[in-house]
């Protein structure tokens, strides 16, 4: 069965998934030959191998925590946060489990 995309002027939802985020799967949303969206479901103990890209890559958090790690540090992203990643730039990406102690 064929995915669905958005088509233009289409609202897609993006909110958060709350418990049903355990059974989601990544989901392409939208390709055309400018851009492509996905909503990536990063689920613990799965990790995304380094990897590469051509173009310049943007990555929002939606819910939960994730690792991006690059080739000189690692960053974490949580719910919220938004960043941007030049075409090129080797990265890999896990769930993150990074406990902070006050």
């Amino acid at each position: 069965m064929a995915m669905h995309h958005a088509s233009p002027e289409e609202v897609f939802d993006l909110a958060s998934l709350g418990p049903k985020l355990k059974d989601a799967r990544t989901t392409a949303i939208v390709k055309s030959e400018a851009f492509e969206v996905v909503r990536l479901i990063v689920h613990a103990d799965t990790d995304i191998k380094t990897h590469q890209v051509d173009g310049p890559i943007t990555l929002y958090c939606l819910e939960g925590r994730a690792l991006l790690g690059l080739p000189e540090t690692s960053l974490e992203l949580s719910a919220g946060q938004w960043m941007y990643l030049e075409g090129g730039v080797p990265h890999s990406l896990r769930e993150s489990r990074i406990r902070r102690y006050c």
